[in-house]
């Protein structure tokens, strides 16, 4: 009995020593882990932080995610709230002050819950580990675990709890792409991290836990939840009193994600610009953007979309540049970037049909070159010989003003006199070319493809670019690029002959000369000095409105993004009362002034009719005050331009316009040379003209114009064609086919044939 004893006593020391080495070999291991086992590297590394723009004024605008960052402001512990402390330990880790980086006891609960329950009841990872796992992701396995325990264990030998806490609290992710508590106080609250109350602090500590599922902006019941947990916690484990428990569970928490939507279609450009690898150390960014003036702009486009509401429009878009530095003070790209049909579309950068706001730099290019603000057009029903057949422009409301001065054309947007100034200045080919010079990128085709049509819309331009080429016009044909931060360097190169482009701007902030059109008291008129155009599209697509005086340039855009018509909606009753209150706002703001006038800008008195100079100006009441190139007046009056009743005459192109209920001359002008012996032949339609039918175009753009050289009573006759008069005027209704067309004049006759395709 006693050699047993003594075997067994034997066998239980040796199995003492073995157990005793082996932990010693274990604790020997350990200790060799715990040393030698590399932390993460990044945990050494600065956190990425967010780059922030401002305004010109120093005005937060959005913190942004730029080359792999989030949004993330450093702070230092002291900075944080004891209650915020206190509940992140609550949530996450209420040993964290006891252990030195793992909790064993926290381990023996989850180990036990997990061989009870066959399934993972309750996480035992402390604080230091979750900041191990936050820059070192690894697989969920057993292993991982155990490596997160040892470098820990580490960390904590290297660091001092409040090293620990500080990195956890500034690298812990709350959701929305937010790291950090003082980027969530911030965002969900719009308030410093110092300044979070208690309620706010135990919400804030409740998100980590799962942050897209606890999302307050999209599941406030769950966070609220988890929230009320934290609050439990904290009571049950002394941190709070009943009083303060309480007095937490009902404060009513106000969730308003603030990331300046109202700047977003800005910071979305900016952003995709490079903006952060060209000020790659810099972690705030001051930019050109006015907030004011932003807040302004988009206020000014939201009341007008209430007002036309009932009138199918939905979207537009602002635009304002500071002209001396070409500095964007003002991006708005929609009424509202919440919206869900097209509210993160950028309508400043949208392409869109230009409609009239061509017309100014047709005139600066046609006054460059000979052309002057008194220079008679013929506004009639004319033909344009293209590579694609004739071109048979018409004017916005279908009517036509017979001889009329640049001035006026410009002023009342009239399409047929701004293609002929085109034609007479040398083409499609140098718009184009201005205008890509002007920093348009939507030309990308040749010219021959828009035609003379260019000046009138038939091509597309986005409302930054065009806002900035109107900026060159305001530069007296200077053209810059368009600015987002302030520090970068200034470029410019002129495109205009300042004289021209001063006598656009002079024509376009002359309210008495659009008021054919538009009325004395349209949302073009100042009390002060603007050059201003606007811009309809065909069938009521697009709306324009462009504003400039020296100092400011406005560009305003409505319609819808998805091309549908607006409700016969126009640019001055859409998008024109916008760019009226934005100017009135800046002129009060900042105050607008108006150009000098340059060197070699005279004053000349013509006759608004002949646009030639008066001999005797002083005895006429209906005479005109002109400017004019100094080298470039046009010819006196003479015998001419009168008959022996005193009556203007008028070339023989205006004989059709003179019968037609468009004459606003009434007898005060007569054709000159006509008479019974002269020749009748046709002006149109030219023998073997060729014409297209658009099926975009409504009937009324079937109707072709007839018009001999003769003023009187006409007869047309067409045996396949259909020949009618409105308003003293005759027409043929088009259909495809070739066509003879028979006209008689005082029982002399003369024909015609024309040939009709689809396009």
């Amino acid at each position: 009995m006693k050699a047993v004893i003594r075997k067994w006593l034997r066998r239980g020391i040796q199995l003492s020593l073995w157990l005793i080495a082996s932990a010693g070999f274990v604790w020997l291991g350990s200790q060799l882990a715990i040393a030698w086992v590399p932390l993460p590297a990044t945990l050494f590394q600065p956190f990425p932080e967010n780059i922030e723009l401002i305004d010109r004024h120093g005005e937060s605008l959005r913190s942004g995610l730029f080359e792999g960052r989030q949004f993330h402001r450093h702070f230092k512990l002291t900075e944080v709230p004891p209650h915020l402390i206190e509940a992140t330990l609550a949530a996450e880790d209420r040993r964290f002050r006891k252990h030195h980086g793992v909790d064993w006891t926290a381990v023996a609960r989850a180990t036990k819950d997990l061989a009870k329950k066959r399934r993972v009841v309750s996480g035992a990872s402390t604080i230091t580990q979750q900041l191990i796992k936050i820059h070192q992701p690894r697989p969920r396995t057993f292993v991982t675990k155990v490596l997160e325990a040892i470098q820990a264990l580490r960390l904590e030998r290297q660091w001092s709890k409040e090293q620990i806490l500080e990195a956890y609290l500034n690298r812990l992710d709350y959701g929305n792409l937010c790291f950090g508590a003082d980027t969530a106080a911030q965002f969900y609250f719009q308030k410093s991290i110092k300044d979070l109350s208690l309620s706010e602090s135990a919400l804030l500590a409740a998100l980590p836990n799962s942050p897209s599922r606890l999302n307050p902006t999209k599941h406030p019941l769950r966070a609220r939840a988890r929230q009320r947990l934290v609050l439990e916690r904290m009571l049950r484990n002394g941190i709070l009193n009943e009083a303060q428990y309480q007095s937490a569970i009902a404060q009513q928490l106000s969730i308003k994600p603030s990331r300046h939507l109202e700047t977003a279609h800005f910071f979305d450009w900016v952003t995709g610009q490079g903006v952060a690898r060209r000020f790659p150390n810099q972690g705030e960014i001051r930019t050109t953007l006015d907030l004011q003036l932003q807040r302004v702009a988009e206020s000014s486009l939201r009341d007008q979309m209430r007002k036309v509401n009932s009138l199918r429009i939905q979207h537009g878009a602002v635009v304002v540049i500071d002209n001396q530095s070409g500095n964007l003070l003002a991006m708005v790209g929609s009424p509202d970037y919440r919206a869900i049909e097209g509210g993160q579309v950028n309508g400043t950068l949208a392409p869109r049909s230009a409609g009239s706001t061509f017309k100014p730099f047709t005139y600066a290019l046609a006054i460059e070159r000979g052309m002057t603000p008194a220079t008679v057009i013929a506004d009639i029903p004319s033909e344009f010989a293209t590579p694609t057949g004739l071109f048979r422009p018409e004017n916005y409301d279908r009517h036509y003003s017979g001889p009329i001065r640049v001035r006026v054309a410009l002023g009342n947007s009239l399409n047929i006199p701004a293609v002929k100034s085109l034609a007479a200045a040398g083409g499609p080919e140098i718009l184009r070319d201005a205008l890509i010079r002007c920093g348009l990128t939507t030309l990308n085709r040749d010219a021959t493809h828009f035609g003379l049509g260019l000046t009138i819309g038939n091509a597309e331009a986005r409302l930054l670019e065009l806002a900035n080429a109107y900026s060159c016009l305001a530069r007296l044909g200077i053209y810059k690029p368009v600015r987002v931060v302030d520090s970068d360097p200034s470029q410019s190169c002129r495109v205009f002959d300042a004289r021209a482009a001063y006598l656009v701007a002079e024509m376009l902030s002359d309210n008495g000369a659009r008021t054919r059109t538009f009325g004395f008291d349209s949302p073009l008129a100042f009390s002060f000095p603007v050059a201003c155009k606007t811009g309809t599209s065909s069938d009521y697509r697009d709306n324009w409105a462009l504003g400039y005086t020296p100092e400011f340039t406005v560009g305003v855009w409505v319609g819808n993004f998805d091309g549908s018509p607006m409700g016969k909606v126009s640019g001055v009753t859409g998008a024109a009362p916008v760019m009226h209150g934005i100017i009135q706002h800046l002129h009060e703001r900042f105050g607008t002034s108006w150009f000098s006038r340059p060197e070699g800008i005279v004053e000349a008195v013509i006759h608004p009719v002949t646009g030639h100079r008066l001999l005797n100006p002083s005895s006429r009441a209906d005479t005109v005050t002109e400017l004019f190139l100094a080298e470039n007046l046009p010819p006196m009056e003479s015998a001419s331009d009168y008959d022996e009743s005193g009556r203007i005459l008028l070339g023989a192109e205006y004989a059709r316009w003179l019968q037609s209920a468009d004459n606003n001359l009434g007898t005060s002008v007569a054709i000159a040379g006509s008479s019974s012996s002269t020749a009748v032949r046709v002006i149109s339609p030219l023998p073997g003209s060729k014409y297209f039918i658009d099926p975009d175009l409504p009937d009324s753009g079937r109707m072709l114009p007839l018009q001999l050289n003769l003023q009187g009573k006409s007869n047309w006759h067409s045996d396949t064609l259909q020949c009618l008069v409105e308003n003293g005027a005759g027409y043929a209704i088009l259909k495809l086919g070739r066509h003879r067309l028979l006209a008689n004049f005082d029982g002399r006759c003369v024909e015609t044939w024309i040939e009709v395709e689809d396009r």
